[in-house]
């Protein structure tokens, strides 16, 4: 995890699927207007499980108690990304994080007794 102000040329790659849309300027000046967070998580279905806890985009349509649905106030302010699959969190991992700055953990065969292996 860090902090970090988003260089445009980052920005304009993570967003490149998004370059013809009337919408992008204002969203590289959102994205580049203030520090973001970028974080790594890892784990068993990472990215089902990042995504349910997220919530639709659209905070109109997210659910409550969903990081969207209880803090974003417009799709166009959405406070929160994750990635929409293994490869493209490889992608954007690349992009954002320079190796030396990842951290590759397991529980070494720890379990608790609520989250039993």
């Amino acid at each position: 995890m860090k902090m970090l102000r988003a260089p445009e040329s980052v920005l304009a790659e993570h967003y490149q699927e998004l370059q013809r849309k009337a919408f992008y300027p204002g969203l590289i000046s959102y994205m580049s207007s203030g520090p973001v967070v970028a974080m790594v998580w890892q784990g068993h279905n990472v990215v089902r499980a990042s995504r349910a806890m997220i919530g639709d985009a659209d905070a109109a349509t997210a659910a409550p108690g969903t990081i969207r649905g209880d803090f974003s106030i417009h799709i166009s302010r959405n406070i929160i990304h994750a990635s929409d699959s293994v490869e493209g969190a490889q992608r954007e991992i690349r992009l954002w994080f320079q190796s030396n700055e990842l951290v590759d953990w397991t529980d070494g065969g720890h379990h608790s007794s609520t989250h039993p292996a």
